[in-house]
């Protein structure tokens, strides 16, 4: 797949079609954003917490073709990092390597390739207008410290998963880290062991407990949760395992090849809504081209060597 198919396949295919509606502005405007910013409780005191193994269903409960068939796997135990990697921890990561991400490096010549996608960038996501029925736009100049084009930037936003990140910048940021990234099962073993809703990230009082777009996308995003866009990591409720923000606030690579050039990501976005997409599940899986970053894929590591807990056995897995 190319890098020019891989944008049509993300721009048609990932959040395909448009709507014949005008796009009205959201009723979150940036002050409630703020607001909500400012409730966040403090970071985790946990870094990673222990996922214990077991067998299970991969795919159990598919809603859409690729999710299943379910298949029975076997994960062994291990730790799971609590919180999506954060603008800040990879600014650190950025200042002590020097590390340019794919988004920043110019691209090879692409046989047929628009000009703008010969230049550094990234796909960025914007309502759909009467003048660009798009859903998704490659931005010149969108990176991990601007994510949607130059005019945006991360300053006071430290604490937001980071994002434009290529399978590549992940995997580089993870060995720094000496991590690594979850497979889709370990991912999704985590998620369902935590209690992940399966139908909606909603709590039993009806109030989202999980960064997902409330509304009619693409159309309308009620902005309920407090966010139009990514919200700072662990600012929603963990789960029972004290992870949070497995479901929702951005996708999550995964190191599952999903074909040739692709990956499986997990876990769904602020993008994902009731009436399309509702990938907030367990089970929902998304593939995307490993060199392509946007605005709503970040990454979580695992750590696989650390010995377990002492409650625990290494082989935890069975």
């Amino acid at each position: 797949m190319t890098g020019q198919r891989a944008v049509l396949l993300l721009l048609c295919a990932v959040l395909a079609g448009c709507s014949g509606e005008k796009p009205e502005m959201s009723d979150a405007p940036a002050v409630k954003e703020e607001a909500a910013r400012a409730a966040c409780p403090a970071m985790p005191e946990r870094d990673y917490v222990w996922i214990e193994g077991g067998r299970f269903d991969l795919g159990a409960d598919p809603q859409l073709p690729e999710e299943g068939p379910p298949r029975a796997v076997e994960v062994a135990g291990f730790w799971m990092a609590t919180h999506e990697v954060t603008n800040g921890e990879f600014a650190a990561f950025v200042r002590a390597t020097g590390y340019r991400t794919v988004a920043e490096r110019k691209p090879p010549p692409l046989p047929g390739a628009p000009p703008d996608m010969l230049v550094p960038g990234g796909a960025v996501f914007a309502a759909p207008t009467d003048g660009n029925p798009n859903w998704w736009r490659w931005v010149v100049g969108a990176q991990w410290r601007h994510p949607a084009g130059p005019d945006t930037h991360i300053k006071g936003r430290e604490r937001d998963p980071v994002v434009q990140i290529a399978l590549e910048d992940a995997r580089a940021y993870a060995r720094w880290a000496g991590k690594q990234l979850p497979s889709e099962a370990q991912w999704e073993w985590a998620a369902r062991a935590g209690g992940a809703d399966p139908d909606q990230p909603v709590g039993a009082d009806g109030k989202p407990r999980a960064n997902y777009y409330q509304g009619v996308f693409p159309v309308r995003d009620l902005g309920t949760d407090g966010f139009v866009g990514r919200a700072p990591v662990a600012c929603f409720p963990a789960d029972r395992k004290g992870v949070h923000d497995l479901i929702g606030n951005v996708w999550e690579w995964t190191e599952s090849e999903a074909g040739k050039d692709s990956n499986v990501i997990k876990g769904g976005s602020f993008l994902c809504a009731a009436n399309y997409c509702a990938r907030y599940r367990p089970a929902a899986r998304q593939f995307q081209e490993r060199s392509l970053g946007t605005d709503h894929i970040g990454f979580r590591l695992i750590d696989t060597a650390r010995p377990p807990p002492p409650d625990q056995k290494p082989d935890s897995g069975g």
